[in-house]
């Protein structure tokens, strides 16, 4: 690998160094596939868009697809949408030239120019407003654009990956992201699952954090405890790789675990009480009493994600692994209310040890 793999990380905004791709994408099959995905594509100069939660490893995925490139040697340039206001992003992304506002003593060269021949990453994509959207689709369309306050029109040869933890399909129902811009930068599309879905890969996430951070602070840490990482397979990540790391990194400076099983324990995933009512179905039939089982887990499940989040839809969604409006459809066809109900003529959606005080919907 080039020098640039040195910039490599495992979650997003976090530390960053070289990783083993065995590391970066484990043994569950999920990430294999990604892995495979990403071999294939990485000679091909096509938009790739990277779904997932916050700490998945989103921008870990990308360095990866960079430095497996034909261009690993040439610029990857990294822009956070987010991060910056709307005006201020566009000078950001294309430039702008001498007297093109106030302020603008010199002209200057913009992320596109500079990621020529390159890979350029936009970071958190659906946070870009609209206006700057369809300059951006014309630059994606074309390859060319203009500086702010240029009539030249310049080219730029570069690789587009782009990062959201959002769901782009819920944005553009809102009106929110261009529909047209999503076909554009959605060629290849790569979803990489919260950690609660790969714990297959604890083990080796786990140690791959003890011994970076070990040899980071010249510390030896000592052995993780079996019931560390019992506990570890029991919580469900709400902070995914990112909280993994940061308990892990702790532990390597503190060289104990005080403190912190507690907090995995307020965090526990809820076992199954058996709460599921079957019918056996009157003529025997398998295939009707699985499909009742799949409607009843689905129902109960998304209760429990909804208490979690205090009935915060979109939480819950981001919880179930799910897309925002694939719960609405799920809670509808399961009889769900579209809120917390508490009136006492309602049938509440919890039970009622789990609602607020007071009489009113709330």
């Amino acid at each position: 690998m080039s020098k640039r793999s040195q910039s490599m990380g495992l979650a997003d905004g976090v530390s960053r160094r070289e990783i083993h791709p065995e590391v970066l994408f484990g043994r569950t099959e999920a990430m294999r596939r990604i892995q495979n995905t990403v071999e294939r594509v990485a000679g091909i100069r096509v938009p790739v868009l990277i779904r997932g939660e916050s700490g998945t490893g989103k921008e870990a995925v990308a360095d990866f697809l960079h430095e497996s490139s034909p261009w690993n040697e040439n610029p990857f340039v990294k822009v956070n949408c987010a991060a910056i206001p709307g005006a201020l992003l566009e000078s950001e992304l294309f430039g702008y030239e001498k007297g093109a506002f106030t302020g603008a003593y010199a002209s200057r060269a913009g992320k596109f120019e500079q990621a020529h021949e390159g890979t350029l990453l936009l970071d958190e994509i659906a946070d870009i407003d609209g206006t700057l959207q369809a300059k951006l689709l014309h630059a994606l369309q074309d390859g060319s654009f203009s500086r702010i306050g240029g009539l030249e029109e310049r080219q730029a040869v570069v690789r587009i990956i782009s990062i959201t933890n959002r769901d782009i399909t819920e944005e553009i129902s809102r009106g929110a992201f261009r529909e047209d811009l999503y076909y554009r930068i959605n060629v290849v599309n790569i979803q990489v699952p919260p950690l609660r879905d790969r714990l297959d890969d604890l083990p080796t996430l786990t140690e791959y954090f003890i011994s970076s951070y070990s040899e980071q602070f010249k510390r030896a840490a000592p052995a993780l405890p079996g019931e560390v990482l019992a506990r570890f397979r029991e919580h469900h990540w709400p902070g995914n790789i990112r909280e993994l790391e940061n308990y892990l990194k702790r532990y390597v400076i503190l060289g104990s675990m005080d403190g912190m099983l507690s907090e995995l324990q307020d965090h526990r995933v809820a076992p199954s009480q058996g709460n599921f009512q079957l019918e056996r179905p009157a003529d025997f039939s398998l295939k009707k009493f699985a499909r009742q089982a799949s409607m009843e887990a689905e129902r109960f499940l998304m209760l429990e994600a909804l208490k979690e989040t205090r009935w915060n839809r979109r939480r819950a969604s981001e919880l179930l692994g799910i897309s925002y409006r694939a719960l609405l459809y799920k809670m509808r066809d399961a009889g769900l209310p579209s809120k917390r109900q508490t009136r006492a003529n309602s049938t509440p959606a919890v039970p009622p040890s789990d609602l607020p005080g007071s009489s009113s919907a709330t």
